[in-house]
């Protein structure tokens, strides 16, 4: 095994770290339909604001708007920045593996990020799950060919997955991360979006060869470790030998940092023995490291004029993680800093490159579109999102990277396959 994997075996658990307990007697989760959205989200919680600060944010978001409209109408000021040619291809991340016969079931599947690198390690498609409606036209637009249940019918607590038993060989997916993740409350099973259990339910229901589940590293932490041994690791134990480590994006050629935490478990105890954590396929800019390619700096992969400065992005944020729609990438006071000094505008995220020319942002940095995120996440500019722009967004910021998703996709493969086996691009 290389080093960052933890492997344990069916009946036993990772080592022990101090842990914050989550109480045994947390009330049973509702049925995330009974959920109302926006600000009367359970979740939510409003900025403490005095009645000045807000009027200052509603007029600022007022003139926004307005400054907007007339620049799509051809009535703002002169465009700073042309159309750019980005210089980043990430399908060149991800050659096609010829099918060799294993199908694979995805759950939590969003914008397709696990789906589509899983797809070009070789896999079968058996059935893609999301409750999102736009997410479920993104897959079927770019996959028609595919079975895709979005909608009520792509609510994870309500399918009956013994229907693919003996179908799938292998089952991934990313349950929802905010319960865990840093840049929220970190509520845990107290949150109504944990659907961790839901995940597991599926993995003893259809007994797959293999699992992949994705989430934020913080789930591996000291604070969700007493969870996990009930929730996650325990119930799959005597069925599962599980390896948990951790990905960055950007060591697999994405440029964005985006650190995350993989749990893979093997059925069988042969295939957990030859499953070889993926590791670096490229180095940091300005970093070389023998026998790694460089991942790209963000102005180099959009095409963007040389500063003197280039650096990977900060981590993409979903915009579907605030009670309100929104268009800004921005996760944090420091990723506003980097995008500043790389010359980029985060917020405010347009649809596409040519309305992202015709609308400079007020301080001159270069604007962001749609597609130039999905590059900055690892998608091709082939894969397409639906929907608004902040739901496109929120597609892309919540997904797995799919290089990241391919390296796991190809490491399982071989896991499965045995000795002899290598994939054929």
């Amino acid at each position: 095994m290389q080093a960052g994997g933890r492997l344990t075996a069916p009946g036993s658990f990772p080592p022990p770290f101090a842990v914050t307990c989550v109480p045994h007697d947390v009330p049973a989760e509702p049925h995330m339909s009974q959920y109302s959205r926006g600000t009367e989200a359970p979740w939510y919680q409003g900025r403490d604001l005095t009645e000045e600060q807000r009027a200052i944010f509603r007029a600022t978001s007022r003139l926004s708007h307005r400054a907007k409209l007339k620049a799509l109408a051809g009535e703002g000021p002169k465009s700073l920045h042309p159309l750019n040619v980005p210089n980043f291809d990430p399908a060149d991340l991800m050659p096609q593996v010829e099918d060799h016969g294993l199908v694979a079931l995805s759950l939590f599947s969003g914008g397709g990020g696990l789906d589509l690198g899983i797809d070009c390690a070789g896999f079968g498609h058996v059935a893609s799950y999301d409750t999102l409606e736009a997410a479920g036209a993104t897959l079927s637009l770019n996959r028609p060919d595919w079975t895709v249940r979005s909608g009520p019918e792509g609510d994870v607590k309500s399918v009956d997955w013994k229907q693919h038993r003996g179908v799938a060989d292998v089952l991934h997916g990313g349950p929802p991360c905010q319960p865990f993740s840093t840049a929220g409350r970190q509520k845990g099973a107290r949150d109504g979006r944990n659907l961790l259990p839901d995940f597991v339910r599926s993995v003893l229901a259809v007994r797959p060869q293999a699992f992949v589940a994705e989430n934020v590293a913080a789930l591996a932490g000291p604070k969700f470790q007493g969870y996990l041994r009930r929730s996650f690791y325990g119930p799959l134990a005597k069925a599962y030998h599980v390896a948990t480590f951790q990905m960055s994006a950007h060591d697999f050629g994405v440029p964005q940092r985006r650190r995350r935490v993989v749990f893979v478990g093997f059925r069988r105890k042969r295939d957990f023995a030859r499953f070889v954590v993926p590791t670096p396929t490229h180095h940091m800019p300005g970093e070389p490291v023998d026998g790694l390619a460089p991942t790209l700096g963000v102005r180099a992969v959009l095409g963007l004029p040389a500063t003197g400065y280039d650096a990977i992005a900060p981590t993409i944020r979903s915009t579907l993680t605030g009670p309100r729609h929104t268009t800004s990438i921005l996760s944090s006071a420091s990723a506003q800093r980097a995008w500043a000094k790389l010359g980029i505008w985060p917020n405010g995220v347009a649809g596409d490159r040519a309305a992202a020319s015709a609308f400079p942002a007020k301080n001159g940095d270069f604007r962001l579109s749609v597609a130039d995120c999905g590059l900055l996440q690892g998608f091709p500019e082939d894969w397409h999102f639906e929907g608004a722009t902040y739901m496109a967004l929120g597609q892309i910021g919540n997904s797995v990277a799919p290089p990241v998703a391919y390296a796991v996709g190809v490491a399982v493969a071989e896991a499965l396959h045995g000795r002899g086996w290598s994939p054929s691009r």
